[in-house]
């Protein structure tokens, strides 16, 4: 257990400050948020509250570790096995597109970057509930399609990753520095089919 997560401590209460949390930081933000409206959303005093959670960013940490890990379960769910490769890749690109350019998911990065050279430990959270937990879910989407013959990947680290960089083209680092508004739909299917192109052309057997 790391000494972040040994200072995360459980109680009855628990599960009420986390989906209290959740809801004000996907309405307001990680800056926006306020312990004190956390505190009203749960129907927790701020003493509970901080009895589980001693910091904002551990709080904020957990929300999205959790949330990560909800929207994966749900694409897997949703992508699963035995369809064209081609439309299993497009879903799953499609899903990755939308949380990497959701509010929550520009937070998640931001916080990330910012706090993680001040606090290598919360950096790590993040990094085990993004990028870690996004390769291990499409190390298991790709698997069955290479035991088949039809990907050919020798390395899946490398291609579950270069996978994931893919999604973040153009849109994401344009909205990263302010620099597009909200994305079309059109502008959406257009990384999404262009991460299934690169994708393809590289792996497919």
């Amino acid at each position: 257990m790391t000494a972040m997560a040994a200072e995360i401590k459980k109680g009855r209460k628990f599960d009420q400050v986390l989906e209290g949390a959740r809801k004000v930081f996907m309405r307001d933000g990680f800056e926006g948020a306020s312990v004190d409206e956390i505190a009203r959303e749960a129907g927790v005093s701020k003493a509970t509250l901080y009895s589980y959670f001693p910091d904002k960013r551990l709080l904020f940490s957990e929300v999205s570790r959790l949330e990560c890990k909800r929207q994966a379960e749900e694409a897997i769910e949703v992508i699963g096995v035995g369809a064209p490769i081609e439309i299993v890749l497009h879903e799953a690109a499609s899903r990755v597109v939308r949380f990497f350019l959701s509010e929550f998911g520009m937070q998640v990065f931001r916080i990330c970057v910012s706090e993680s050279y001040r606090f290598p430990e919360l950096g790590q959270r993040f990094y085990d509930s993004g990028p870690a937990l996004l390769r291990s879910r499409m190390s298991q989407v790709f698997t069955p399609y290479v035991e088949k013959g039809i990907l050919k990947i020798d390395d899946m680290e490398l291609a579950t990753s270069q996978f994931a960089e893919l999604c973040k083209s153009d849109l994401f680092v344009r909205k990263l520095c302010g620099l597009a508004d909200e994305p079309t739909e059109a502008e959406i299917e257009r990384v999404v089919k262009g991460v299934v192109d690169v994708f393809l052309s590289r792996y497919l057997a």
